[in-house]
């Protein structure tokens, strides 16, 4: 009984020291150099709209692709983008996203298109209101990443573009239909 315990906890131990470095922690300049950000757009988007009282409120999005530029898969990446007013050290929103997870990016490959939406914005009333509009300053986002509980690493600084993707209700004009006076 002694022996087959013995036996067994040898078997543990040496099963635990060959699979502890798969369980390595990857470092921050090991992920920062195993990928590749392209096909990055920003734009801003609607976060809430209605017609009456008008109001509008756009907020800041960053899409982008992750191309695996290592000898190994990519997987289990977090993002986090924090944007901010141009020139400016506050906050105006944030997204973190576990994006990289069952589906690990091979090789070589690129992943499926990842976006990033600001949880806070500017607001208006139209978007006719976002030309002269003084709070809707440049703004930038900084795309930052985090792979099996490394430090997170700052992958780049994208300026936001000026891009409204979002189209207002169009106007619709009553149609008032003519009463037939009953023939007498």
């Amino acid at each position: 009984m002694k022996r087959l315990m013995l036996i067994s906890l040898t078997a543990a131990l040496l099963i635990s020291v060959f699979s502890l470095p798969a369980c390595k922690k990857m470092s921050t300049e090991e992920l920062k150099k195993s990928m590749e950000i392209v096909d990055v757009q920003t734009k801003w988007v609607s976060k809430e709209y209605r017609v009456w009282p008008p109001k509008l409120v756009l907020v800041p999005v960053i899409s982008f692709r992750v191309k695996n530029v290592s000898d190994k898969p990519l997987e289990y990446i977090n993002f986090n983008a924090i944007f901010k007013f141009k020139g400016e050290t506050k906050n105006l929103g944030d997204n973190f996203l576990a994006a990289i997870r069952k589906k690990p990016v091979m090789p070589g490959e690129l992943s499926d298109v990842i976006t990033l939406k600001s949880n806070y914005g500017v607001e208006g009333k139209t978007l006719q209101s976002f030309q002269n509009n003084p709070y809707w300053k440049p703004v930038i986002v900084q795309l930052f990443a985090r792979a099996h509980g490394s430090d997170f690493v700052l992958l780049g600084e994208y300026d936001v573009s000026k891009t409204i993707d979002f189209k207002e209700d169009q106007a619709v004009a009553p149609i008032v239909e003519k009463k037939e006076e009953p023939k007498k």
